[in-house]
C-alpha cells in the first residue's frame, strides 16, 4: 500500500490551508462569539472548488476523490472546525444527494450552482421528535395534482436559515416504514418554506444550525429525487459517505489541538525547563500522536473504499466513531497541557474542546455507529 499523498492531494491540501489562513483565521473568535455565518467566505470557497469537491467537472465541480476531500476538510478544520463542518455538510449531504440520486435534468439544474456556492445547500432529515429514530418522522408530503404539499418541520439543520436550496426527506407512506419516505428538492423562494429558530450552540457556532418549517409548501412533483418511497434508503447511503466527512472534521480538530499543545509545551517553562520535558506532558503528546495516526488511517481507508465503489458501511461507521471520540479526548488533553490558559479564549484549545463534541453526535451518534458496526460484524 502507498501511504504517500499524491501531488494532487498535496496541492489541494496546501490550497485549503492557505484559504483557511487567509480568509478564516483572522475572524475565528469574532464569528464564534457572534455566531456569525460568513456566507461570503463560502462563496470564496466555491471559487476555489471546495464546495463541489466530489462533483464531476461536467457539472462544474472539481472532479476530485475522497482523499482530496478529506484533506480539504481536515486543513480547514485545523483552523476553524465550524467552517469545516459547513463545507462538509454542503458537499456530502445536499450536493451529494442530488448528484447521487437526481436525474439528469435535476443535476444540470442545481449541481453547477451548488458546486460554485452560487447556491448554499441544506439537508433535512432530523426532526424534533426523531433524532436517531428517523423513520418516525412527522413531516409529510402529499401529492395534489402536479405538486407535493409539504407540512412539518426539521431541526438541527446546517444552513437552515441561509441555505438557498434544501434536500428534504418527508413521509409519503406509513410512519415507521423504511419505504414510506421520499426525498425532495425545495428551493428557498418556495411559498410556505420558512426558516425557523436558530440554535444557540456550545460549539461550531459559525456554522449555522436552524429549523426548516413547511406550511402547505407546494413543490413541483418534478422535484422528487429518485423513486417515491426511496428517501430513507437514499439517506442511509448518503450518511455512509457523510461519516467520512465527520471523520475528516474530527481529524482536523484533533490535529489542530495536538499541534497547539505540542508547540505550547515547548515554550512553557516550569521548574527551569520546558514542560515538554516532563514525562506527564510528553506521554500525553505521545498518546495524541498515536490516536491521530490511527484515526487518519481509518478515515483514508473509508475514503479508499468509497473511491472504489466498495462496501464501506462498516469502515465509515468505524472511522467516524473512532475519530470523533479521539478528537474529544485530544482536545481535553490539550487544555490540560495548557493548564489555566487552556481554559481561556486567548488560546485556541478551548474552542477545539467546544467544537469537538458535535462530532460524536452529528450524522449518527457514537451509539448509532456501534449499532451499525455490530450489525455488520454479526452478518
Amino acid at each position: 500500500m502507498n501511504f504517500d499523498y499524491s501531488e494532487t492531494q498535496q496541492m489541494v491540501a496546501e490550497a485549503a490551508k492557505n484559504f483557511a489562513i487567509q480568509y478564516v483565521k483572522p475572524y475565528v473568535m469574532e464569528w464564534d462569539e457572534s455566531q456569525f455565518f460568513p456566507v461570503d467566505v463560502f462563496k470564496k470557497a466555491g471559487e476555489l472548488g471546495f464546495m463541489g469537491v466530489l462533483v464531476p467537472e461536467e457539472y462544474g465541480g472539481s472532479g476530485l476523490g475522497y482523499h482530496e476531500y478529506i484533506a480539504i476538510i481536515e486543513e480547514i478544520s485545523k483552523i476553524d472546525p465550524s467552517i469545516g463542518l459547513s463545507v462538509a455538510a454542503h458537499n456530502s449531504l445536499c450536493t451529494n444527494h442530488i448528484l447521487q440520486f437526481g436525474n439528469e435534468t435535476q443535476k444540470k439544474k442545481w449541481i453547477p450552482k451548488l458546486a460554485t456556492a452560487e447556491l448554499i445547500g441544506a439537508w433535512g432529515l432530523t426532526e424534533h421528535n426523531t433524532g436517531s429514530d428517523a423513520g418516525g418522522m412527522n413531516t409529510t408530503a402529499v401529492l395534489d395534482g402536479d405538486n407535493y404539499v409539504l407540512n412539518g418541520a426539521k431541526n438541527f439543520i446546517t444552513h437552515g436559515q441561509s441555505g438557498d436550496i434544501a434536500v428534504v426527506i418527508a413521509r409519503t407512506g406509513e410512519k415507521g416504514d423504511s419505504h414510506g419516505m421520499s426525498a425532495f428538492v425545495v428551493e428557498r423562494e418556495t411559498e410556505g418554506f420558512l426558516a425557523g429558530k436558530k440554535e444557540n450552540k456550545l460549539g461550531m457556532r459559525a456554522s449555522e444550525t436552524a429549523e426548516l418549517v413547511f406550511q402547505n409548501c407546494r413543490i413541483p412533483k418534478e422535484n422528487l429525487l429518485g423513486e417515491l418511497g426511496e428517501g430513507f434508503i437514499q439517506s442511509m447511503k448518503i450518511l455512509d459517505g457523510g461519516r467520512i466527512s465527520i471523520g475528516a472534521l474530527s481529524l482536523g480538530i484533533a490535529k489542530g489541538a495536538a499541534e497547539a499543545a505540542n508547540q505550547y509545551s515547548k515554550e512553557r517553562v516550569q521548574f527551569g525547563k520546558p514542560i515538554s520535558k516532563f514525562q506527564g506532558i510528553s506521554f500525553k503528546l505521545a498518546d495524541m500522536a498515536t490516536k491521530i495516526e490511527a484515526a487518519e488511517l481509518m478515515v483514508h481507508k473509508a475514503g479508499y473504499l468509497k473511491n472504489n465503489n466498495k462496501n464501506m458501511t462498516q469502515m465509515g461507521a468505524m472511522c467516524k466513531m473512532y475519530a470523533s471520540e479521539i478528537c474529544v479526548e485530544i482536545a481535553t488533553d490539550a487544555i490540560q497541557v495548557f493548564g489555566g490558559y487552556g481554559y481561556t479564549k486567548d488560546y485556541p484549545v478551548e474552542k477545539f474542546f467546544r467544537d469537538s463534541k458535535l462530532c460524536t453526535i452529528g450524522e449518527g451518534t457514537t451509539e448509532i455507529q456501534k449499532l451499525v458496526i455490530a450489525r455488520e460484524v454479526l452478518k
